[in-house]
């Protein structure tokens, strides 16, 4: 991970740090069955870039952090609410804030999951903030 801060552009260097990740570089954790991922933090969102396997799922769920899904390759069905439509590359899915909702994959595949506000729990490989 490389920081740069910009102090001609920014009054405030703080506020102005240019982080570089290589996401290849961070471990790759199953943390369900079929969904590996590369976690990463920035000040103020939690990135999660998975390769997923077809049929593996992820179960009904909810969080206070709004969701968005950008998918890469592959297919996939994601429920919201009980509204299920299904993604693929050029498709994003965007859950709101403490919205039940799961994963279903269609394919093999993979997808950017992005947090907002930051995710606490459980703690990630890579952080920065």
């Amino acid at each position: 991970m490389n920081n740069y801060t910009f102090p001609q552009v920014c009054q405030l260097a703080d506020h102005c740090r240019v982080t570089f990740i290589d996401t290849s570089n961070l471990p790759t954790v199953e943390r369900l069955p079929g969904w590996r991922g590369r976690y990463f933090d920035s000040a103020n969102m939690t990135f999660a870039h998975y390769e997923f396997d077809a049929g593996s799922s992820i179960h009904e769920h909810s969080h206070p952090q709004e969701e968005v899904y950008q998918i890469l390759e592959g297919e996939l069905e994601l429920t919201v609410g009980g509204v299920t439509q299904r993604l693929r590359p050029g498709f994003v899915g965007i859950v709101p804030p403490n919205a039940l909702h799961s994963v279903k994959a269609i394919s093999n595949g993979k997808l950017i999951v992005v947090d907002y506000p930051l995710r606490e729990a459980p703690s990630h490989p890579a952080t920065h903030h």
